[in-house]
């Protein structure tokens, strides 16, 4: 092995070693170096910013969807269990309803998740629940109720089909409902108000929101076919909600309308059904493009909103980009506020994409609403 240093006595040399060379300096970098590292490292500091960013959207999404299924799965039971023991229903319904008010109100832009229903046990009525329950708190919030009223309408909300708890699956999936089919379906208001009446567990708040949510302004509503104001705030809210929920998440999902489609809907075809002021507040608050729609981008990709844009930014909502290739779970989140280069050029119906795009964008076609803490 060659020695890599070499030791010198000059006391006992007898010729002086040579000067030792100083080591040449490395050549100074010219401008267009010095440009080239400096970007290289502009663009690590900018990779590290956008990876860090996705790491929090993306934590904001599971947390929301693994709170939603928890929440799913308690309501699911206390609903199914209802009958038997209705003081837990309840419980569980204003640990949920208080919760759900506490962080919207907390949330100054007022703005929702997307969660999407992977999951194919998850009990349909408590989903619709909990989406309804979102839907209302935000339509309360935005009229400007206060928080003992939301939290009423909350617990209202997610109890108002406790009377379909009895009924045969049959009749709760047909697409399109016979006479008799239909007659049965709308009994459900009043064996869930009588439900929950005999319980003595229930406030009259709620007891009005589960009899009435199905009434309309015009009088063409059931059980009662109350007219306009007869019809009480909660239940006018609910109604709302429940309806919107319905076009979405149709039972059969060929027929479901995209979120924007269905507020359009709703206000062009049947705002003769529901309180107008209370209708225009519920669009405003779902925003131009609500959580669940699919839209087109400038940068040529298509993609799902997956939370509601702020007050302060109603176009700029946050997008999760389909990308072929990569997997929906490292899938793209865009904040269109941070990323002011990308617009959305348009919303699209669910007929302009692929079913791949769709599964990946919206799976099962089965969404939901959740309000999630602010991380």
């Amino acid at each position: 092995m060659q020695p890599t240093e070499i030791y010198c006595d000059i006391k006992r040399c007898k010729f002086m070693p040579l000067p030792i060379e100083n080591t040449p300096a490395p050549p100074a970098l010219t401008t267009a170096q010095e440009q080239k590292k400096s970007l290289k490292e502009q663009l690590l500091l900018e990779k590290k910013a956008f990876t860090k960013k996705q790491l929090q959207l993306r934590k904001r999404i599971n947390q929301a969807e693994m709170t939603h299924t928890e929440d799913a799965r308690v309501i699911g039971i206390a609903l199914k269990y209802f009958n038997d023991k209705p003081r837990d229903t309840i419980k569980q319904a204003h640990i949920i309803s208080e919760r759900s008010t506490t962080n919207l109100l907390a949330n100054a832009s007022g703005t929702i998740t997307l969660v999407n229903q992977k999951n194919p046990h998850l009990d349909h009525l408590a989903a619709h629940a909990l989406s309804v329950m979102t839907l209302s708190l935000l339509l309360g919030k935005q009229a400007g109720l206060p928080e003992e009223g939301l939290h009423a309408i909350g617990v209202g909300a997610l109890l108002h089909d406790i009377g379909k708890q009895t009924f045969h699956s049959s009749i709760l999936t047909s697409v399109i409902r016979n006479k008799f089919e239909e007659e049965v379906y709308r009994t459900h208001c009043r064996i869930g108000y009588e439900n929950a009446l005999h319980s003595g567990a229930v406030p009259p708040a709620v007891l009005d929101i589960i009899l009435h949510h199905h009434e309309r302004i015009d009088g063409s509503g059931f059980p009662d076919k109350l007219h306009g104001e007869e019809i009480t705030l909660g239940a006018r809210v609910v109604g709302i909600a429940d309806h919107f929920d319905t076009l979405t998440n149709p039972t059969n999902s060929t027929l479901a309308l995209s979120p924007s489609e269905a507020l359009a809907f709703m206000w062009v075809k049947e705002h003769v059904y529901f309180d107008n002021l209370l209708l225009q507040y519920f669009i405003h608050a779902m925003g131009v493009y609500p959580p669940g729609s699919i839209v087109k981008l400038s940068n040529g990709h298509i993609g799902t909103i997956t939370t509601s844009a702020s007050v302060a930014h109603p176009l700029s909502p946050n997008v999760l980009e389909y990308i072929p290739g990569v997997p929906r779970a490292e899938a793209i989140i865009t904040d269109l506020t941070k990323n002011p280069t990308i617009k959305i050029e348009k919303p699209l119906h669910f007929s302009e994409c692929s079913e791949e795009q769709l599964e990946y964008l919206l799976p099962k076609r089965k969404i939901s609403w959740f309000i999630s803490e602010d991380n």
